[in-house]
């Protein structure tokens, strides 16, 4: 995972992308299929630094190794 900054609560999509090393449109997956908690601040998606951490101990919880081409389901 790409360090975040720590005193920052809420990520945009773009940035949550980065922080987990997949693109934009897989973490719009995740959120819509509920395996990504995010909130809604106007019309904009804030995922939380907490709701990062918990899906990547998920992954690993259940040792996933995803394909390039598959969105993780934990």
């Amino acid at each position: 995972m790409h360090q975040l900054p720590p005193d920052q609560l809420l990520y945009r999509p773009e940035a949550a992308a980065h922080a987990l090393d997949v693109g934009r449109s897989t973490i719009f997956e995740l959120m819509a299929a509920g395996h990504l908690e995010s909130v809604r601040i106007g019309r904009s998606r804030r995922i939380t630094r907490t709701a990062l951490e918990d899906y990547v101990q998920r992954l690993a919880a259940v040792g996933a190794t995803p394909k390039d081409d598959e969105v993780p389901v934990v």
